[in-house]
């Protein structure tokens, strides 16, 4: 089992900056992939960001060039600076991580744009 706590949340205006933090325990050691998808109200979840344990990077198009994914191996975290955030950021944000062909969720942390 793998147990995973998100944090870095909250609420800030358009053009600001937030940086979101998801740390696994429990079987962690052997995470493969690490990812955070969001939701928003109404809608369904959506990809945002995701990175291998070598440091491969993938992103959607509507974060490229405003949100960078991060990892750090021996802490077993993943982060998610964002910076230039709009309106349309604003979902709930859940991290997830692959662990010996599972998937596991975090339970997600609100962010909030104002314009």
């Amino acid at each position: 089992q793998v147990q995973l706590v998100e944090s870095g949340g909250g609420s800030v205006q358009s053009g600001g900056s937030l940086r979101l933090s998801c740390a696994a325990s429990g079987n962690a050691f052997r995470i493969s992939g690490m990812a955070w998808y969001r939701q928003a109200p109404g809608k369904q979840r959506e990809f945002v960001a995701d990175i291998e344990r070598d440091g491969v990077t993938q992103y959607d198009d509507s974060v490229k060039g405003r949100f960078t994914i991060s990892r750090d191996n021996y802490k077993n975290t993943v982060y998610l600076q964002m910076n230039s955030l709009k309106s349309e950021d604003t979902a709930v944000y859940y991290c997830k991580v692959s662990v010996l062909g599972r998937e596991y969720w975090g339970q997600g942390t609100q962010v909030t744009v104002s314009a």
